[in-house]
């Protein structure tokens, strides 16, 4: 009997080793399997979409804010009760974890709202090919405007961004050129802010244009010809002052007698507008001849004085 009892208790032993080692092993199994399983679902999660043009721009937020702060409390202090917080999250909420081929004018309307601002009568200036010129012009002349004088415009000027429905939300690697797609942030952006520069226009306006374009100074697809001539208001816009520059040492593709001048002023003159166009207003020309002294064009404009 002893010996039996003592059998006994060796089998029981023993089942309750095997089966501690088979309940370790099913425990092996399962960390095993897991960490399978959450190696594949790492694999397959979606990746950020690739694009042609440069992604978001670094800092994104640091910039945007550090811009606004300078502009409402440096450069325009009367414009101090902006909430340059509230404009950094109207922004982000725009595009952020978005399809960025999919921005709408509605996604960028709290960010309009929260940064618009009246511009006075008879400085606000226009520009199609002219972008660099017509800024060193605004920058030495403290009468005239564009869009990137306007908060919305120095914000964002050569800064990119775009979203993406993968985390982080935000695509620091490419964002989507116009080409690729219209609803890009970037494009849907600027035809939005256009818009409502030209809607605050008033009184007389200026638009720079380039006469050296071998394709004509005025492009009825650009900025200018397709959004903001036509949100100008002839109730409040007096006149539009047309200034037709051309490149020193350029070539001469066009004056203000020239066929897309012409038809620029037809389309003015449909919506009730007066016009006047200036080859080389000399105010900017002086300002091109800062940087080309020496060059035959400047001596002349010296010489007609």
């Amino acid at each position: 009997m002893p010996f039996q009892q003592g059998s006994a208790r060796t089998r029981q032993r023993t089942v309750l080793l095997v089966g501690m080692v088979v309940l370790l092993a099913a425990l092996v199994l399962a960390v095993v399997l897991a960490s399978l399983l959450t190696h594949g679902k790492q694999e397959v999660s979606p990746k950020m979409m690739k694009w042609k043009d440069r992604g978001t721009t670094e800092n994104l937020r640091e910039v945007i804010l550090g811009r606004c702060y300078s502009y409402v409390m440096a450069r325009y202090p009367e414009l101090g009760d902006k909430d340059c917080l509230k404009i950094w999250e109207s922004l982000k909420h725009a595009f952020i974890y978005k399809n960025p081929c999919n921005i709408t004018s509605e996604d960028y309307q709290p960010l309009m709202e929260l940064a618009s601002h009246p511009i006075p009568c008879n400085k606000s200036l226009f520009w199609s090919k002219t972008n660099d010129l017509a800024h060193r012009y605004t920058k030495s002349n403290q009468n005239f405007l564009t869009l990137e004088d306007t908060l919305l415009g120095y914000m964002a000027d050569r800064v990119s961004w775009c979203g993406d429905p993968s985390p982080p939300g935000i695509n620091y690697e490419s964002c989507p050129k116009r080409t690729e797609c219209e609803g890009n942030p970037s494009s849907v952006f600027w035809k939005m802010a256009s818009k409502m520069f030209a809607e605050a226009a008033c009184g007389v306006v200026q638009v720079m244009l380039n006469g050296s374009v071998e394709a004509g100074a005025f492009r009825s697809s650009s900025i200018f010809g397709s959004i903001e001539i036509f949100n100008l208001n002839p109730e409040k816009v007096s006149a539009v002052h047309i200034w037709l520059m051309h490149d020193i040492g350029g070539p001469q593709s066009e004056s203000c007698s020239g066929h897309s001048i012409k038809r620029l002023k037809s389309i003015l003159e449909e919506r009730n507008f007066k016009i006047t166009c200036e080859d080389n207003y000399r105010p900017v020309q002086l300002l091109q001849c800062v940087h080309n002294p020496d060059h035959t064009d400047c001596r002349r404009c010296t010489g007609t004085t």
